[in-house]
């Protein structure tokens, strides 16, 4: 099997649907491997997964040639080219900015671990929390000792989770420490220069999704 060794392709080359899409197939892989499975179509990982096997043939061939006519995928060399064009393979080391009920949660996450990402530290500015720990042990840093750590460890993505009010604040403070990739779980948009990366977990705007697709399922029941 032919797979070139090689960096992801550029972002202008690739959408962020198809590296998307990536992750899920390699979630999907990885069960596959969990299960003992060697090899797999595309045709059998859709009908499996409930993925359309022409797109999973065409994101992988954004980055190129995987599998064998009439064989299939390997299963353990696909995940470790996924892992590869996602860059998990080289280990991420990620910060926590705001230790409430999520970020501690957050902190303690063994699934991290498990997809490359490593919590190199966790902070708060709120004095009764300083200096205390997460269950799982890792100690809460006042923020002001973010630009140090980020710069000491290597740090590559800040993970948000202070409240609203806070959040455009807690950006501009973890851009100018030097993270260019941030995962925020507080509502509303925050401003980033260019170079910088920002996802945005909204559990409200998912749930009002939901709460439409009921609504109108109801509707569709009864019309009256």
């Amino acid at each position: 099997m032919a797979v070139p060794e090689q960096r992801p392709a550029l972002p202008d080359q690739v959408s962020e649907l198809t590296t998307a899409r990536l992750s899920v197939y390699l979630r999907a892989l990885d069960q596959l491997a969990a299960a003992g499975t060697r090899t797999i179509s595309s045709a059998a990982l859709a009908d499996r997964f409930g993925f359309n096997a022409a797109l999973i043939r065409k994101d992988l061939a954004c980055f190129g040639e995987f599998g064998v006519r009439g064989v299939g995928y390997d299963v353990d060399e696909l995940r470790h080219h996924l892992r590869h064009i996602l860059g998990l393979d080289r280990g991420l080391r990620l910060v926590i900015i705001g230790a409430g009920n999520l970020g501690l949660a957050l902190a303690d996450y063994p699934g991290f671990a498990a997809d490359g990402f490593s919590v190199a530290g966790l902070f708060d500015v709120a004095p009764a929390k300083v200096g205390t720990r997460s269950r799982g042990g890792i100690e809460i840093r006042h923020v002001d000792g973010l630009p140090s750590l980020i710069d000491r460890e290597a740090v590559d993505v800040a993970v948000v989770t202070v409240p609203s009010a806070a959040a455009q604040g807690t950006v501009d403070r973890a851009v100018a420490a030097g993270i260019r990739a941030i995962l925020i779980f507080s509502p509303g948009t925050v401003r980033v220069p260019p170079g910088v990366k920002v996802r945005s977990v909204d559990v409200t705007l998912s749930l009002e999704s939901l709460s439409f697709f009921l609504a109108n399922e109801r509707h569709a029941r009864n019309p009256d």
